[in-house]
């Protein structure tokens, strides 16, 4: 090994040591609670739910539109819907709506993060939308259709409408939902961002 090419490598693993020395804490994997500022980290239980939820209310791929929805059979199964349709995400909302939904994390086939969703759940869910109801599990989805905040799965026929009035069906056939758990459900499963419900 030449003597130049032995000081190039001392020179670097100084400044490589030097750089964790000097900044332990930095890493494009770690989050830095600067990004939402002191009031809005509080909100979040630790700081990889701040990221996420940052990640989430600035970089997501979802739409509110009809091509969007139609392109969902074509994604690779891998992929992932993320993000608001419209409004901008509420950091206390989204927070509020991941706790609620952990009382029914036994269930795999609800979406545990409204605004992260499998595209291999969400097809498994469009494929529910058409399916029969017996009258009784009729009454089931409509009473949900009547006291949810939405009045129906989404507040529009956007992709969401349709995965969650396929969920309504599948819980109500395969786990026998009743329409106050599903009128939860869909509640605490709104993915348009804001703070509270989006009437229109």
């Amino acid at each position: 090994m030449s003597k130049n090419v032995f000081i190039v490598i001392i020179v670097f693993l100084i400044l490589f040591t030097g750089y964790f020395i000097f900044f332990p804490k930095k890493s494009i994997f770690n989050f830095s609670p600067n990004i939402l500022g002191k009031e809005k980290l509080e909100i979040f239980p630790d700081t990889a739910l701040a990221a996420k939820f940052d990640y989430l209310s600035k970089d997501g791929n979802s739409a509110c539109s009809l091509s969007f929805y139609e392109s969902i059979p074509s994604m690779p199964d891998a992929a992932r819907l993320q993000g608001s349709c419209c409004s901008p995400m509420d950091a206390h909302r989204y927070v509020e709506q991941l706790t609620g939904l952990k009382k029914y994390a036994n269930i795999t086939e609800i979406p545990s993060d409204p605004y992260d969703i499998e595209v291999r759940l969400a097809k498994k869910l469009i494929s529910y939308y058409n399916e029969k109801l017996t009258l009784q599990e009729q009454k089931a989805y409509d009473f949900a259709m009547e006291n949810s905040d939405e009045k129906g799965p989404c507040c529009c026929k956007c992709w969401r409408w349709y995965v969650y009035g396929g969920l309504a069906k599948l819980l109500i056939k395969n786990y026998n939902f009743t329409g106050e758990q599903i009128t939860e459900i869909w509640n605490l499963s709104d993915g348009y961002g804001g703070e509270g419900d989006h009437l229109h």
